[in-house]
């Protein structure tokens, strides 16, 4: 049976926020999550994404705050109480937001944190105090070095994506972050992946956790279609193209690996029509809130973006993800699709592979314990490359006709290129002449020996053979002594012994 909100007999005014955003029932994290960590215990959270592990400790976090409510304009009453700590700056902003809309009828404050942007407005939020902090940690240990942040009175910590987290770098991080807080505190660890190496771990930071799994690790959402579909490399924008307008998909993710295709895939489909932006990680902060801002608005339909918007972005309605490219982390294949399917509805999750993914598409069938079923993609008739829009005959049908060289005479004769090929008269062929040079009546005239003949030069400038030099040899230049003495020279002899 699915657990009400209102069984969890959450504050006043906690719960009239839930009921203003339309939350009915719980997901299953939601139900298993929350009444433990009401009672404060550490917590190991793995959940499909997009099942709502934002509310699942920003609800049971801001109830227990509650006591420390306080209307003071002063900094001093207003300590951090509750560290969220995030791996991306958008899902940071994320879920700063969903926890402003939570608390917005209670006076608990809360401020998100991270990096690209300028520190100032985030130092002088940070100087009015706050309860709830959510950052990224590079941008939050900017803050520590320059004492805008005192965290020695945090009593809950929240790691999201505590895989993610743990796994490609941010250990150091943490470990500095974690320095700086009470060891009394609560830990809650949340996440949709969780391997065996990152349990144990995640397993030093917490105190006798309690592990909540409401479905099998790495699994996928049932409401979601996964398609595999066999792609050539030069093919993927055509099939991707084809599938698009087959489905009559509105709106779409398109995750690709490196950041240098993401732009150029972005920039090829909005060439042929297609309103794309792209989301990358060497845009601008602004420019990927804008970008993100732009695709929850619908003023654009496909968000080409690499693995920096796999972790839990939640933009509600969105039907379909292609993997442009196969994730080269198996696991970031389930945090892509999780960005369709999301709170129970349906979604298609399309991925492209080519000929050289065989090594990867191995680890998805290992991770996701199943046999991977790769189809062919039937490609509708396109028309000929080239072809203009009135109809008219390209370069390369004229060509075929006869003369290439006719191919421009063929072009505005629109009528006959609609008649079938086979009705089309053959042109004569033409026989290749090459054009003959022009002569140079010089070389037509016969050869006259000059009326004297003169002896060569060469011969004229030689020295006679008797004079043992040669003629090319030039003779030694005198030059004066620079020193010369008028004493006669002495012989052996006159050498005193």
């Amino acid at each position: 049976m699915t657990a009400s909100f209102s069984n969890l007999q959450l504050a006043e005014p906690l719960a009239r926020a839930v009921a203003e955003m339309g939350y009915e029932f719980m997901t299953p994290i939601q139900a298993e999550a929350i009444p433990v960590v009401l009672t404060g215990k550490d917590v190991m959270g793995a959940a499909q994404t997009g099942t709502g592990k934002t509310a699942a400790f920003s609800l049971p976090l801001l109830q227990r705050l509650l006591k420390h409510e306080n209307a003071s304009t002063s900094p001093a009453r207003h300590p951090v109480r509750a560290l969220v700590l995030l791996p991306t700056r958008e899902l940071a902003d994320q879920v700063a937001q969903q926890v402003k809309l939570y608390a917005k009828h209670t006076n608990l404050r809360s401020a998100v944190v991270f990096g690209g942007m300028d520190m100032k407005p985030q130092t002088l939020e940070l100087k009015k105090g706050v309860e709830v902090l959510v950052a990224t940690p590079g941008r939050l240990l900017d803050h520590i070095e320059a004492k805008n942040a005192v965290l020695n009175q945090v009593e809950y910590v929240v790691l999201d994506e505590a895989d993610r987290m743990l796994d490609i770098g941010f250990l150091p991080d943490l470990q500095r972050i974690l320095s700086y807080l009470p060891k009394q505190r609560t830990t809650l660890l949340f996440s949709a992946t969780f391997s065996p190496e990152i349990k144990r771990l995640a397993s030093s930071y917490l105190q006798d956790p309690v592990t909540i799994e409401v479905a099998r690790p790495n699994e996928t959402a049932s409401t979601v279609e996964q398609r595999f579909y066999s792609v050539g490399d030069d093919d993927k924008r055509r099939a991707l193209k084809q599938i698009v307008r087959q489905r009559g998909l509105t709106q779409a993710f398109v995750f690709v690996n490196s950041k240098l295709g993401c732009a150029r895939l972005a920039r090829s489909l909005e060439r042929e029509g297609l309103k794309t932006t792209a989301l990358h990680g060497d845009k601008s902060q602004d420019e990927r809130l804008k970008a993100l801002a732009a695709f929850k608005a619908g003023e654009v339909d496909l968000l080409v973006a690499t693995d920096v918007a796999a972790r839990g972005l939640d933009i509600k309605d969105v039907p379909a993800v292609f993997n442009f490219d196969v994730p080269f982390n198996a696991e970031d294949y389930v945090h892509r699709i999780g960005r369709t399917g999301r709170a129970g509805a349906s979604g298609l999750a399309v991925t492209f592979v080519s000929g050289s993914d065989g090594r990867l598409v191995a680890d998805l069938e290992k991770l996701l314990k199943k046999t991977i079923e790769i189809e062919a993609v039937e490609y509708e008739e396109d028309r000929p490359r080239g072809r203009i829009n009135d109809g008219r005959r390209t370069w390369r049908e004229a060509g075929e006709l006869g003369d290439p060289r006719d191919a421009l005479d063929a072009l505005p004769r629109a009528a006959a290129a609609d008649a079938p090929r086979a009705e089309r008269p053959p042109r004569p062929q033409r026989e290749y002449r090459p054009a003959a040079a022009p002569r140079d009546p010089f070389f037509d005239q016969p050869y006259e020996a000059p009326a004297t003949a003169a002896p060569p030069a060469w011969e004229t400038s030689a020295k006679p053979v008797g004079s043992r030099v040669s003629a090319n040899i030039k003779p030694k230049r005198k030059l004066a002594a620079l020193f010369k003495s008028d004493a006669p020279a002495q012989s052996p002899s006159d050498t005193p012994a």
